[in-house]
């Protein structure tokens, strides 16, 4: 076990000490970049200045053929200017012949401007340690200044039998994000879409005499226990959670209604796969101006969290104050960066 004084020292002479909190960052939506495609990586530009995180993806749906591609264009994309907009990369799995190469390269030539590297298929919190030590030594390798943040995938059994153990691995650790394709194919788990629901995943209402056929039925969320279990995790780690892809372009309903779902249970934000995905996810994942106002309605009330009053017919007690707090201090992140959001809120 590591002794908590231990737990924020630099893992290597000279590489830059772990944060103790994380950065107030906006981070609604992950949009992901396949960089070996020109024609994408020209419009990066564009993207900066429409989502909160622009990811360069190196895994999966990167053809084995075009890893080192995807590398060099991330590298190059990195060179770009970013300003408030988060610039992550998902690296190959640490199983991959493509990983090492991807830390090392990454780190010696974009490592000042990378602010977090997504870690997939992660296990348990061993391969948290792995790249934890390795991005200290690259860090002070080729002096790297403030530290490159871990993002980890929750997308296999094991890993999230061990998400506590994850979340709490490092103190590099910035989030966790469901991906349920891979974990639905590590359970076994008989559907093969990518996110969202299934049609056979239901209950139905009791009979009361009636044939099954004239039965209401009424679908479940398949994510619902280990969303729930995650964001947990993440919260008592300190760190964000996450909902990962949702990949029926043609949905665009079901897809905000599981990243509202995802918002609600105390998820940051959601991947975006497609453009239009990300109307979506800054709707979904700024509140509502409505609850906003009736948030600041609260705190205005009771300045110092304590008591309990009446406002709108409704019952307001440190509980609720603290549910107020959140939601404020959210909308008031989504004004600093959204101004048209910020006359709505009123922040």
């Amino acid at each position: 076990m590591k002794l908590p004084r231990s737990y924020f020292k630099p893992l290597a002479i000279g590489a830059p000490a772990p944060l103790r909190e994380l950065p107030v960052r906006l981070e609604r939506m992950i949009h992901f970049v396949p960089p070996h495609i020109e024609k994408i990586r020209a419009k990066v530009p564009e993207l900066i200045r429409d989502v909160d995180v622009v990811l360069g993806n190196l895994e999966d749906a990167i053809p084995s053929d075009a890893k080192e591609a995807a590398r060099a264009g991330f590298i190059e994309m990195a060179k770009l200017d970013y300003g408030q907009t988060g610039l992550w990369t998902r690296i190959n799995a640490l199983n991959s012949p493509w990983s090492l190469d991807d830390i090392t390269e990454i780190v010696a030539h974009a490592g000042n401007k990378l602010d977090v590297m997504m870690l997939p298929k992660v296990e348990g919190p061993w391969d948290i340690h792995y790249l934890d030590q390795l991005l200290a030594q690259l860090e002070a390798r080729f002096h790297v200044t403030r530290p490159i943040l871990i993002h980890a995938i929750l997308e296999t059994a094991e890993g999230v039998n061990n998400v506590e153990a994850i979340a709490a691995a490092s103190p590099r650790m910035q989030g966790i994000s469901l991906g349920p394709a891979d974990l639905a194919a590590s359970r076994a788990m008989k559907t093969t879409r990518v996110g969202g629901g299934h049609p056979d995943y239901v209950v139905l209402e009791d009979a009361h005499g009636e044939t099954a056929s004239h039965r209401a039925r009424h679908q479940q969320d398949l994510w619902h226990y280990t969303l729930a279990k995650m964001v947990d995790a993440c919260a008592a780690a300190g760190i964000k959670a996450f909902y990962g892809p949702f990949g029926d372009f043609s949905d665009p309903a079901a897809c905000e209604t599981q990243f509202r779902n995802a918002f609600l249970m105390g998820c940051a934000g959601a991947w975006t796969l497609h453009p239009s995905q990300v109307a979506i996810a800054k709707r979904v994942f700024s509140p509502d101006a409505a609850e906003v106002k009736f948030a600041l309605k609260i705190l205005d009330a009771m300045p110092d969290g304590t008591g309990a009053v009446m406002i709108d017919g409704k019952m307001q007690d440190d509980a609720t104050w603290k549910q107020a707090k959140v939601v404020v201090d959210l909308a008031r992140t989504v004004a600093a960066k959204d101004a048209e959001m910020k006359e709505r809120y009123g922040v």
